[in-house]
């Protein structure tokens, strides 16, 4: 089995519940509130790591107790966490999660300790990179480095699979070296600068981004399930009917199933199918890590 490397961003979640989102100068009670352990690059590595994948997780945290904590989960969760670094005189990535009764969520984002992830960090840590074979990226560390690491590996015939979360507009030299994109259509829309509304809009969104060098899209629909598509075809995959509670990091949940499946060697549409698995199980429960699932509970839903 191939060998999962994540650089990305480490957070810690500061999540409430409400019955229903504040307007703006609106002042809502809380449900309830917790802490816990997330960041899209953290959230990637627990969830391959709780599938049973050998992976490693690269980013650096600040010296303090959400810190701390943080290094224990991914210890817990069967990550290596070794090539964490710690930065002085800054603090831990932290989100600030609403979570709506329906489910749905609103994300604001402090970077913190994810801001010091720079190029130097990757060449320091280069040799270590190459012993890993797929790579996962997101965009909660400066662009400059994912564009600067993705590059590097791709030299070296790597494979990487971009996150495009937050989403931005992507620079063309990230693109040229992304094996696999896999945004949701919030994402694919401002990556695209295309409104989509149809098939058609979907596969003139896609054609922009085959264009630019990205071998192929996983789009991902939520509940819908994912679209394989290249230039030739779009392959839309099933979906999983899931009593969802929190949707909160069901996108990287999906990413690291993903990686996962492709891990083992599975064909694209199997590969897919475990991702929309991973992805499904994990909004059956609060928080970003909790929920997701180990390989038996998914291997139990795609056999239902």
């Amino acid at each position: 089995m191939k060998k999962i490397c994540v650089i990305g961003s480490i957070n810690m979640d500061l999540v409430t519940t409400v019955k229903n989102f504040p307007k703006s100068g609106e002042t809502v009670l809380g449900n309830d509130f917790n802490l816990y352990c997330g960041g899209k690059g953290g959230n990637q590595a627990v969830a391959a790591g709780k599938l049973g994948a050998t992976v490693a997780m690269f980013g650096k945290i600040g010296n303090d107790m959400y810190g701390k904590e943080y290094i224990e989960n991914l210890k817990n969760s069967n990550v290596e966490y070794k090539y964490i670094q710690n930065e002085e005189n800054v603090s831990t990535g932290t989100a600030i999660i609403e979570v709506e009764e329906s489910s749905e969520n609103k994300i604001i984002i402090i970077p913190g300790a994810n801001n010091e992830v720079d190029k130097e960090y990757i060449d320091n840590n280069m040799k270590t990179l190459l012993e890993y074979d797929i790579f996962l990226f997101q965009l909660e560390i400066p662009m400059s480095t994912v564009v600067y690491a993705a590059k590097k590996l791709k030299e070296h015939d790597k494979v990487v699979i971009v996150d495009p979360a937050p989403a931005v507009k992507l620079p063309k030299e990230l693109l040229e070296c992304t094996d696999y994109l896999t945004p949701n259509e919030t994402e694919l829309e401002i990556v695209t600068g295309t409104k989509i509304n149809s098939q058609d809009d979907l596969r003139q969104a896609v054609s922009i981004l085959l264009d630019s060098g990205v071998g192929k899209v996983i789009h991902k629909a939520g509940k819908n399930g994912a679209y394989i598509i290249d230039e030739n075809d779009i392959i839309h995959v099933e979906g999983y009917k899931v009593d969802a509670i929190d949707t909160t990091a069901a996108g990287d949940s999906f990413n690291a199933g993903f990686a996962f499946a492709l891990s083992k060697g599975y064909d694209l549409d199997k590969c897919v199918e475990i991702a929309n698995a991973v992805g499904g199980l994990a909004t059956t429960g609060m928080g970003a890590q909790s929920a997701m699932p180990i390989y038996e509970n998914v291997l139990t839903l795609i056999n239902k």
